[in-house]
């Protein structure tokens, strides 16, 4: 290479050094990356799909976190927003997911160094390099990123030096059906699916009381609104629920007996004594492949073993877990683990097979780097779909992927990340302490998180 060329590819580097770093996502990860760029004095825009930040967790924000206040904020935002007078609420408190957003998110994102920088509405529909699809080699690395957004006036094309994706996977639900399709039949029930972590005893009560719901899935999401709707069923009469699991237990809900966490313990014990009780109807290794519509529900056609089976509801609520959204990553170069669809690197750390969430091991950018350089998955949307992703842990990916923006390797490198053991997750907490929970997103999940978790944005 020639002295011209080297002088062409540094100038190219630092004009993409005077471009922000895109964060997509205005939840717990997105802006916890933003407050790490603050420090380090790099420029960022935040991208939110939601009018407010923190959309997906204010869907599910009747949902108490079983991960105390000292372990759902991030380092780096702590001290932003110290310097202004804010105190941390009592460290072994359990906050609801409103709280969350009201107590922390909220002034942290109207800080002066943030809220300036946050662009609410606006939905990225596809990333590339600029002039550069995927096939395009030369240059790449110092070819600024081109997001193509939309909102309410229209679409518009913008670059960035570098991408953080923190939206979550909240608004993208697994399946009902067990081949990981959508079952036959869902267009027509629709009106009658509803997403994971509703709120029972709240704003959607009238939707569940005194009728029959079926919760399909084995999670803490699933067992959350479980204990939900027993609650509602005390007080309201001919509230009749069912559990429908696709195997023979309910493995992760029911084998938390060693779980640091008090109120996540609790949890499998709790469920476990209603179906034992016979309040809710326990339908183990139905194989969801068929929906079709009653008069006043839904019917679901499965398959126990080689045996066709019907299970009739008025209502169904999805708690399968999520999967990332990847369609706006079609021009990416990305290298994803063919099982659990997260960075491969990252993959054999967090394998639900393998790993529960105080068992996967601190990690960050090395892990998180595809073959797009400057390109990175970070909080739940990292995890794909394994359901075992902390807010603790992502406050680590991005505080180690802005060090590796800055240039600083030495700290980038350095990640650290202590845990309670099998995990910090979410639960929900009636006034008399106990719980239910919803591992992955603290709950933060789907995600990014945590209630599900999932729910990170």
């Amino acid at each position: 290479m020639t002295l011209i060329d080297l002088t062409a590819e540094t100038l190219r580097e630092r004009r993409l050094d005077t471009l922000p770093v895109a964060i997509i996502g205005a939840g717990p990860i997105g802006l916890a990356a933003a407050a790490n760029l603050v420090e380090r004095g790099i420029e960022f825009i935040v991208y939110e799909a939601g009018d407010e930040i923190a959309s997906s967790i204010r869907q599910w924000g009747h949902t108490r976190l079983f991960s105390p206040w000292k372990h759902v904020v991030d380092p780096a935002s702590r001290r932003l927003l110290e310097a202004v007078g804010w105190e941390l609420p009592s460290p072994e408190s359990l906050p609801t997911g409103t709280e969350l957003v009201e107590r922390y998110l909220e002034p942290l994102a109207a800080l002066e160094p943030i809220a300036a920088r946050i662009r609410k509405g606006v939905t990225v529909d596809a990333i590339t390099r600029r002039g550069m699809d995927r096939t395009r080699t030369a240059n790449r690395a110092s070819t600024p990123f081109l997001l193509r957004v939309h909102s309410a006036d229209g679409v518009e094309e913008t670059t960035a030096r570098a991408v953080i994706d923190a939206s979550g996977t909240y608004q993208q639900p697994n399946s009902l059906a067990s081949s990981g399709l959508d079952p036959l039949g869902l267009p027509d029930v629709a009106d009658r699916v509803g997403h994971a972590l509703p709120d029972v005893l709240g704003r959607e009560r009238a939707r569940f009381a005194g009728r029959h719901t079926t919760v399909v899935g084995a999670g803490h999401s699933a067992a959350n609104t479980l204990l939900a709707l027993a609650a509602l069923a005390d007080e309201e009469p001919g509230t009749r629920i069912t559990w429908l699991i696709r195997n023979a237990r309910a493995v992760r809900v029911t084998t938390s007996e060693d779980d640091e966490l008090a109120a996540r313990a609790d949890i499998g014990r709790r469920v476990d004594a209603l179906v034992h009780s016979g309040r809710i109807e326990l339908v183990d290794r139905f194989e969801t492949v068929r929906l079709g519509r009653t008069d006043d529900g839904v019917r679901l056609y499965g398959l126990r073993g080689d045996e066709l089976v019907e299970h009739e509801t008025d209502v169904v609520v999805n708690a399968t877990g999520f999967r990332p959204n990847l369609d706006m990553l079609r021009e990416i170069r990305l290298e994803l683990d063919d099982i659990v669809e997260a960075p491969k690197r990252l993959a054999p750390l967090i394998d639900p097979n393998v790993h529960t969430c105080g068992t996967v091991e601190p990690h960050g950018f090395a892990e998180l780097e595809h073959p797009e350089p400057g390109f990175f998955l970070a909080g739940m949307k990292s995890y794909g779909r394994a359901p075992t992703f902390l807010l603790a842990t992502g406050y680590e990916q991005v505080r180690s992927i802005t060090a590796w923006i800055a240039g600083d390797e030495v700290a980038a490198r350095n990640v650290e990340l202590v845990l309670p053991a099998t995990g910090v997750c979410s639960s929900s907490l009636p006034a008399d302490g106990a719980s239910a929970s919803s591992c992955g997103i603290d709950p933060v999940a789907a995600s990014g998180t945590a209630a599900q978790s999932s729910c990170c944005s």
